[in-house]
């Protein structure tokens, strides 16, 4: 029996088959295909053996199965250099198949349009992964094509006399690859199904969205890969307007902008941010207000920095921006004659982000690689323990216990501690400090007024040097400011601090054994303190 040159083809994307296999059959090969792709490629002109054929069995159930025969997986894994599987073969009146191309069903375009249960599971290719890794089993005697892009390659090798063993190795790895994809998005889809978060064994499906130039430093290689299905307000949906390429850092930095910036919601408000940590945050009226606000924050830091901006960069705020060196701005629109004025700059980076305010999605997770594992955690989500903006104005519970020693031990609910409570204006400076420190790293103490941050402290080993950071960095504005801590002060210390500099309010988790110290102290001087709970470290 003599072999002919075969090639199986079925794809879902039908993207330049039809030229993909006149140029097949220009090369001597009879096309075997199924179902909607034989139409297509009969309707071009091509001569096509249908699948039953091969098999001598329909194509049943609805379709499910047509290709799940031995006439076509003996054809696919025969090894040519083996003679008893080509005997075998012969035997058996099975021809060989040399090329495959076949694209999967578009489980993941059937997510994305938010098709039911049903449907998505009818959209799980079975056939279409059986072959291929069949094929991709045998790559020195078959190629396998999975990608469009591949096929002009394929075709000038065919021409140039066959297809090399390094472009069938090459194809092999895109098909695990493709598979190895195409079965991660199904099972994080199932296990969302059963509401499994943290499953025993995971996978997850990125897609390369851009190769950097380098790393955090010049002598690391990066790359940008994005999530299969981008998520809303986030850096993978940024058009990008001006500007040349978005660096490693750039990404990492304008990330940590965006997280702070979602914390106000619709209230126009302005984040500077410089390696990932805000320098400069406000809200106002305006977009024009919040930047005044970000900007004499500390005018010093945010040079070079990124902004985030949740509404419409207009004419006066782009000018604005324009007297200083920016390296990008995030905004959901700008006016015409704003990007008129930033496009001056040959350097700034100009971002569009759609829905930028938009909140994280339940099913997406915070993951920071470490050597040899994943850490996976739910994203800090929570402002306040319960959101319960109350506490701001109810007297925390306090107990008190003796200890086995002796020495007595107070333990302080969420609420008021100190005497005085506090103001309506501290209260406001309070959430808005709250709301900064979640978003810098830790150790960290923000200090601020209504509607705009005085100081940053962040990134120290202990705490009272991340107060004295952002006292420092406040100067005289630090006086009236109010001061927020990510977690509980140890000492009385940055109180002490608080007093020294003016400070009228604190706001913290509290928890620590020598709270009623800094409680104390805190009402020595008269300073309003604050218990909220929950704590938001961030590393």
């Amino acid at each position: 029996m003599k072999m002919k040159k075969r090639a199986l083809v079925s794809v879902s994307d039908k993207t330049g088959v039809v030229d993909f296999c006149k140029g097949l059959v220009k090369n001597g090969f009879e096309i075997i295909s199924t179902g909607g792709t034989a139409k297509a490629l009969k309707e071009a002109g091509l001569n096509v053996i249908g699948i039953s054929e091969i098999t001598g069995f329909p194509e049943c159930l609805d379709g499910r199965v047509k290709t799940l025969h031995p006439n076509v997986h003996a054809g696919l894994l025969a090894m040519r250099s083996n003679s008893e599987h080509m005997a075998q073969l012969e035997k058996l009146k099975i021809n060989t198949i040399d090329i495959v191309c076949v694209n999967l069903y578009p489980f993941k375009a059937t997510l994305a349009k938010g098709a039911d249960f049903a449907e998505c599971i009818e959209n799980i290719d079975i056939g279409g992964p059986t072959m291929i890794r069949a094929a991709a089993k045998n790559y020195q005697d078959v190629a396998v094509i999975v990608d469009p892009n591949d096929y002009q390659k394929v075709l000038t090798e065919l021409a140039e006399g066959g297809v090399t063993l390094e472009t069938k190795k090459y194809l092999q790895y895109k098909v695990f690859a493709h598979t190895a994809v195409y079965d991660s998005l199904i099972s994080n889809y199932l296990a969302s199904q059963l509401g499994i978060t943290f499953p025993d064994d995971v996978t997850f499906a990125y897609e390369k969205a851009q190769d950097m130039r380098y790393g955090e430093n010049p002598q690391q290689q990066a790359v940008f890969y994005r999530e299969q299905f981008p998520r809303k307000g986030s850096l993978s949906t940024a058009k990008q307007l001006w500007g040349k390429e978005l660096s490693y850092n750039n990404i990492n930095d304008a990330n940590g902008a965006l997280e702070l910036l979602k914390e106000f919601g619709s209230t126009p408000a302005v984040v500077a941010c410089k390696h990932a940590n805000p320098c400069g945050v406000g809200t106002g009226d305006s977009v024009y207000q919040a930047y005044m606000r970000a900007y004499e924050s500390d005018p010093v830091s945010v040079f070079g920095g990124i902004l985030a901006i949740n509404g419409t960069v207009d004419e006066d705020t782009a000018t604005e921006i324009n007297k200083i060196f920016i390296e990008i701005v995030m905004a959901p629109a700008y006016t015409e004659k704003a990007l008129e004025i930033l496009e001056q700059k040959k350097n700034i980076r100009l971002l569009q982000i759609d829905e930028i305010t938009a909140r994280r999605e339940s099913t997406a997770f915070d993951m920071k690689k470490v050597y040899g594992g994943l850490l996976v955690q739910q994203y800090d989500e929570s402002l306040i323990k319960g959101e319960d903006l109350s506490v701001f104005k109810t007297r925390a519970q306090v107990e008190t216990s003796t200890l086995a020693n002796g020495k007595q031990k107070t333990v302080y609910g969420c609420g008021v501690v100190t005497n005085r409570a506090p103001t309506e204006e501290e209260i406001a400076a309070m959430l808005f400090n709250w709301k900064v420190v979640k978003h810098t790293k830790s150790n960290a103490i923000v200090i601020g007024k209504q509607g705009r941050t005085t100081g940053i402290g962040m990134g120290q080993t202990n705490r009272i040097w991340a107060a004295q950071q952002a006292i420092a960095h406040a100067g005289k504005e630090a006086k009236g400011s109010v001061m927020a801590s990510d977690a509980f002060f140890p000492f009385p210390d940055c109180v002490e601090e608080c007093v020294k500099a003016g400070i009228t309010a604190i706001i913290q988790p509290g928890g620590s054994i020598q709270d009623k110290a800094s409680v104390e102290a805190c009402n020595s001087a008269g300073i309003a303190m604050v218990f909220v709970g929950d704590r938001h470290f961030k590393h």
